[in-house]
C-alpha cells in the first residue's frame, strides 16, 4: 500500500467523519458543537482539495489514491447529509438522491476495476463535490439561500451521475 502524502490526507478525511458527526449531532454541545463540526468539515474539505493538488503536482497519483479519494468524499458528504436529515435541517429527498448517485458511481468504479479500468474523477464530479460542500456549509450555518445551493448540488449530482453512466456504457452493456 502506497501511503504517500495525498493518500494520508484522504485517510485523514475519512478519520474526520465521525469527529464531525459527533460535534454536529450531540445536541448538548449546542452552537459550539455546530461550529466545531463546521471546522472539522471544512478541514476535511480542505484535505480533499490538497490531496488531489499535491498528487498531480508531485506525480503521486496512484490507483489507491484514485480509490480512497472519492471514497473519502462520499463518506464525508453522505455523513453530512444524513446528519442534516437527522437534525431536520433538510428533507430526506435530496440526501437520498445524492447518496444514491454516490452508490451508483461507486458501483460503476467497482465494475470498471474488475475489468482493469480505473475511472478517475471528472471535472464535472469535482464541481458536484464543491456544490455539495458549499451547500452543507450553508446548511450547517443556517444561512439564506442554503436550500437553493442544496438543490443546485442535487442537479449537478444528477448531471455528473449521468455523465459517468454515459462514459461507462461499454462496461455496462457487456
Amino acid at each position: 500500500m502506497n501511503l504517500n502524502l495525498p493518500n494520508k490526507l484522504s485517510l485523514l478525511r475519512i478519520a474526520l467523519v465521525p469527529i464531525f458527526m459527533v460535534f454536529l449531532l450531540v445536541e448538548s454541545l449546542g452552537d459550539i458543537g455546530r461550529y466545531l463540526a463546521l471546522g472539522f468539515f471544512i478541514l476535511a474539505a480542505i484535505t480533499d482539495a490538497l490531496d488531489g493538488y499535491i498528487a498531480r503536482r508531485d506525480g503521486l497519483v496512484t490507483n489507491l489514491g484514485k480509490f480512497i479519494d472519492p471514497l473519502a468524499d462520499k463518506l464525508l458528504v453522505s455523513a453530512a447529509f444524513i446528519s442534516l436529515v437527522d437534525m431536520q435541517a433538510i428533507s430526506a429527498w435530496p440526501a437520498v438522491i445524492i447518496i444514491s448517485r454516490e452508490f451508483a458511481v461507486t458501483g460503476l468504479r467497482i465494475l470498471a476495476a474488475a475489468e482493469g479500468v480505473v475511472i478517475a474523477a471528472s471535472n464535472l464530479g469535482k464541481y458536484k463535490t464543491n456544490a455539495q460542500i458549499f451547500s452543507i456549509i450553508f446548511l450547517i450555518l443556517g444561512l439564506p439561500f442554503a436550500n437553493i445551493l442544496l438543490w443546485a448540488a442535487v442537479i449537478l449530482t444528477l448531471i455528473s451521475g449521468l455523465d459517468y453512466l454515459l462514459k461507462s456504457k461499454e462496461l455496462i452493456s457487456e
